[in-house]
């Protein structure tokens, strides 16, 4: 889950910055001076801009992505402790085997 929400987060990350270098071209001439006097600014800015979206993605996917797993769980764990589940238990598997 970390994964897809790291995967997520840089996507809309990259948009936003090909978005803004589109937007932004008149600043072309004064790069130089931004990087130089508002590089650290802007970085740690984008930093907190990555941890909030990051931040946001993985509560976004937690809240509708695992909906009710614990009820669906917990019930496919009482059907293989009936023996109803078409899943082997593990004693089932290592009898086969």
């Amino acid at each position: 889950m970390i994964a897809n929400a790291l995967i997520v987060t840089i996507s809309i990350l990259l948009a936003l910055a090909f978005w803004l270098m589109g937007e932004l071209k008149f600043l072309i001439p004064y790069r130089f001076i931004l990087y130089h006097q508002y590089g650290t600014f802007i970085l740690g800015w984008m930093a907190i801009l990555f941890a909030n979206v990051f931040a946001a993605v993985y509560v976004i996917q937690r809240k509708f992505f695992l909906k009710d797993t614990g009820r669906k769980l917990s019930h496919l764990d009482r059907q293989v402790i009936s023996g109803h589940a078409p899943v082997p238990t593990p004693i089932q598997d290592a009898e086969q085997h």
